[in-house]
Formats: C-alpha cells, structure tokens, sequence
C-alpha cells in the first residue's frame, strides 16, 4: 500500500474491499487455488485492503465426504502459507474458504489472515442439508475481532438465514461482518433467473436492522464444474442496508471494488434524537446472549 493509504485500523475511517466472486471446480485445490490467489494478488494491486472470497473457495463445494477428507488440509496448511505470504507482500488481508481437516473431524471452515498469519478463524455454526453428511458443526462460536482494517466478524451462508448470528457479532462491536457463501436454491420456495435472489433480501434488512455493514461473496456456476448449481449475486451493503456493490454476476465469475465507511457505519447507530435502535432495545423484556454474556 502507498504511504498516504492508511487503513481504518491506523487512523483512517474508510478501507477498500474486494468482492472476488470466483467459479471454481470440485475437488480441484491446486487449480482453485492458483485461480484465488491471482484474483487476491489482482485486487491488492488495485488498491484493496482486504478482498473476501467465497465459501470452501480451494476445494470447490465439497459435500461427498470421501471427496472433502481427501482434499481437506490443516488451518496452517499450504493454502495458509500461500494466502499469509501474499497478505505480507502488500500489507493487507484475505478471507478464503477451505475444507479444515482437525484431528479426524472437517469443518467448512473460513479463515482471515494478514502478514502474520490467521486473524479470524471460523467454522461454519448451521450446515446446510447435503454438508451435514460431510462436515462437523462449527465449535468455534462467532469469532469478532480487532483488525488492522477496523472489527470484523465472519459467517458463512446458510449462517445468514439465522437472525441471532449478525445480531450477535454486531452487539459484540462488529462494524464489518464478512460471509463467504455458496449460495444454493433449496431454502425459498423460488429462485429469480437473473438480479437479486432472496438471500440479498436477507443480507440487506439484517445490515439495517443490526447497523452493520456486510460483504457476502458466492461462488458462481458450480453446476458446470462437478458442484450445485451455485447462484453468484454476491453483494455489499452499508450500515442501512443500501448496495455499495452488487448483485454481482449470476453466471460468471464478477468481482467489484468498494469503499466501507467504518465512521458511518458507527453513527449508523443512532437514526434520529429519539430513535436509537440499541438503546431502545427492551433488554428488561428480552435477551440475546452469547458466550455467558447478555444483551
């Protein structure tokens, strides 16, 4: 990065963030792989401080479970020495998705590193029909933590269909939740042929109603590439809900470029003098709690 481009977490409100929707090909690693990191190492150079790419983007949409354990790696594996070494080159960090192999158990697992090595380490809570012949449900909770890029949190798909999931990381100070997806038909009674599908309807009333901005990356085309027939339409929102970028593609690999206000994302907090969504909320009524903590 120039010298002038700080980010969030040094003094500057405002990071870059790039969408890499990426089509990739089942079981596939050394061929998703490449394709990923040429896509990372593009948006950096255009200028991104953090690019987000799509759910179990390095295996490709792995649900047959002999398949994922045989392309399954550890969290410090060769994806993590690929992705740490080109997050240190341009001073900046990645999400990926991979297929985790963790003593005998796999998770649909996303990591986000930095220069350092992994910075957010999630596995995928809410396993979605066909992964839960394949996966481990997630034991890693809802991982929210201080960045160099502002206080992210990460989900995976289907985690978005769940309201206590962005409601929870957004109570604990997340300003930016990142959801890798492999977005699938199969939980709304119809999917659209083209534009936006029920899942950016989902993604965009939780931003406004959890005053959080939200970066949701698809793979795309899965169906010609031994997968389900992945539906792309990746998108980016602010605080109030309103596309920063996106639908992406709903057949193509896409990617977009975003500014993310980390300051108006704050003030998206408080809406009007008396209208202020987390201090009116009835806490004497109700509660979400995690982690022993309530809200």
């Amino acid at each position: 990065m120039t010298d002038e481009r700080t980010r969030s977490g040094r003094g500057e409100p405002t990071l870059t963030v790039a969408l890499e929707q990426i089509d990739v090909s089942v079981g596939a690693v050394d061929l998703n792989r490449e394709t990923a990191l040429n896509r990372t190492r593009a948006a950096f150079t255009a200028g991104a401080d953090l690019v987000v790419l799509p759910e179990l983007a390095i295996s490709g949409y792995v649900v047959d479970p002999g398949l994922a354990r045989e392309v399954a790696e550890p969290v410090d594996g060769p994806t993590a020495a690929e992705f740490i070494a080109v997050a240190r080159e341009f001073d900046s960090l990645v999400a990926y998705g991979f297929c985790e192999l963790a003593g005998d158990d796999l998770f649909n697992t996303v990591v986000v590193v930095d220069g350092s090595g992994p910075v957010l380490h999630y596995r995928k809570l809410h396993l979605f029909d066909l992964e839960k012949t394949a996966y481990a449900p997630g034991d890693l909770g809802l991982p929210v933590a201080d960045t160099a890029v502002g206080r992210i949190g990460v989900c995976i798909c289907y985690d978005l269909r769940f309201v206590e999931v962005l409601r929870a990381m957004s109570l604990r100070g997340a300003e930016l939740v990142l959801a890798p997806a492999a977005w699938v038909g199969g939980f709304d009674r119809t999917v659209p042929a083209t534009g936006s599908t029920r899942h950016v309807d989902s993604v965009l009333a939780q931003a406004n109603l959890d005053q959080v901005a939200v970066v949701a990356v698809s793979q795309v085309a899965g169906a010609a590439r031994g997968g389900p027939a992945t539906l792309g339409g990746s998108v980016a929102c602010d605080a109030y809900g309103e596309l920063l970028a996106g639908p992406l593609s709903r057949t193509a690999a896409d990617c977009a470029l975003i500014e993310v206000d980390l300051d108006a994302v704050r003030a998206s907090r408080v809406r009007g003098e008396r209208i202020r969504p987390r201090e009116d909320r009835r806490t004497d009524v109700y509660a979400l709690t995690y982690g022993g903590d309530a809200w």
